[in-house]
């Protein structure tokens, strides 16, 4: 266990910290439980919406999860220039359902895979491969706003899960009592062992609240007939199913690709701060080599992983927020929990155990999680970042423009399609807004004006990168 130093904090493993094995697994669980249901979530409602058979349903998910493992080892431990050598779990985002349920609809769903494997390592390659010229414009203040909203944007995302979420809705029992109480259970458990224990107890907090909440839901649909759990998804599960090259083939659509690549900078954008997040648990930004590799990793996994039908990859904001609610820095333990996630989309019946957890079991965890990556936001901003009247007008301004079209997007319908589908995005919103102040008003953090004026009092330098810097 280390001590906090130079603005960071107290870690239980650091960085290349091996925990004994059994500890390991339990802590890879840990991650797994708290991104498997939205990271295969994206997989069912594409699916639902374009009007999929369960067959090809099943075979997405399971595409989603070999692909979130194999992204997350590459991430860990790196291949050649491709991974960052940093704990950052990789899965599919929401960020993209919206345009893959259109395409799907409006195309068929060979020109979305086709969109992914042209825009995936196009966009995200080229931006780490050039992020050097790129990392001035994204300095503390502007990563710490887009993980603030990253954070505050999917708080309404946690409780639309702690009330029962979708399947809640259709069955008239949305916010009833044993929704919110299975929520309330695996929070309360979270946070207290969290924070009055030591140990074993601590570190698995989050893990432990969802196994019990897991539990108890299963007593109440077993003995009180709640229906929270579809037990008939076992056995039509198949034990082991190998990945198929272009099983729904592979189209290209000029209009397909340009969404796609839109989304994959809003992509970059979120790694970027997600990354942040991560290394301000060391009290320290990314380095430039860290920068570059995790985005050719996103664009790389994203491209290949098309081919087998697995929608893009990108790095998991609910599990920055396990490490710095955990303390457990440690990338071995993320590439544990890569190899769990890769065995599983191996394994369709072992995925069904998982994606069976109710909605309101995970909403307890998750609604934690947002909170803690919002958190770790604000304190990679105050940490680097002196709030003088100019950045406050920056947070200001991208908070308020990102939360504004997160909870009113209708809003913006006025606007032509293509312009309301880009300012609807509240990383978008928030990251943009941001980096353009931040470049163009004079201030230390601004890359063309990097002098001092009365007008805007000394602000504190971003922590020294570590020795893998370029």
């Amino acid at each position: 266990m280390s001590d906090s130093t130079d603005g960071g904090m107290q870690l239980e493993y650091e960085l290349d910290d091996r925990p004994p094995w059994p500890k390991s697994i339990l802590l890879g669980l840990q991650h797994v439980a708290v991104m498997i249901v939205p990271a295969t979530a994206v997989a069912y409602i594409v699916a639902g919406d374009v009007g999929l058979g369960g067959a090809d349903t099943a075979y997405i998910v399971q595409m989603v999860l070999l692909f979130s493992g194999l992204a997350t080892i590459i991430q860990a431990y790196t291949v050649g220039p491709i991974g960052a050598k940093l704990p950052l779990v990789m899965g599919s985002s929401f960020t993209f359902v919206g345009a893959a349920a259109t395409i799907g609809i409006d195309y068929g769903m060979a020109a979305v895979f086709g969109a992914i494997l042209v825009s995936g390592f196009a966009v995200e390659g080229v931006i780490g491969w050039q992020f050097k010229r790129v990392k001035p414009f994204f300095p503390p203040l502007v990563t710490g706003l887009v993980v603030v909203i990253i954070g505050l944007y999917l708080i309404p995302t946690g409780m639309d899960y702690v009330a029962g979420g979708d399947a809640a809705q259709e069955a008239g029992e949305y916010g009833s009592l044993h929704n919110l109480g299975l929520a309330a259970l695996v929070f309360a458990i979270s946070v207290g062992l969290n924070m009055f224990t030591r140990g074993i107890a601590r570190l698995l907090s989050i893990l432990a609240g969802i196994s019990i909440g897991y539990l108890v839901a299963v007593v109440l649909d077993v003995q009180f007939g709640y229906d929270l759990i579809d037990f008939g998804e076992f056995s039509e599960a198949a034990v082991v199913a190998i990945p198929e090259p272009a099983r729904f083939g592979l189209e290209f659509e000029p209009v397909a690709i340009l969404m796609f690549a839109f989304l994959f900078l809003v992509s970059a954008m979120e790694t970027v701060g997600d990354m942040s997040g991560v290394t301000a648990a060391e009290g320290r930004n990314p380095t430039d080599r860290e920068f570059r590799g995790a985005l050719f990793n996103d664009g790389f996994l994203s491209s290949l992983g098309s081919l087998f039908a697995a929608f893009p990859i990108t790095s998991f904001s609910q599990n920055v927020g396990i490490v710095t609610f955990t303390g457990v820095m440690s990338r071995h333990v993320v590439g544990v929990c890569g190899a769990i996630l890769a065995i599983l989309g191996l394994s369709p019946l072992v995925a069904t155990v998982v994606t069976t957890i109710p909605s309101a079991v995970f909403g307890g965890a998750v609604l934690l999680m947002v909170g803690m990556v919002a958190a770790s936001g604000v304190r990679l901003i105050v940490l680097h970042t002196e709030l003088n009247r100019r950045n406050m007008v920056i947070v200001a301004v991208s908070i308020g423009l990102g939360l504004g079209v997160a909870t009113t997007p209708e809003a913006l319908q006025g606007l032509p399609t293509s312009a309301e589908m880009f300012f609807s995005e509240p990383v978008i919103m928030a990251a943009f807004s941001a980096l353009l102040l931040n470049t163009f008003v004079p201030g230390e953090q601004s890359p063309l004006f990097d002098a001092r004026s009365p007008d805007h009092s000394t602000e504190s330098e971003p922590a020294p990168v570590g020795p893998g810097d370029d």
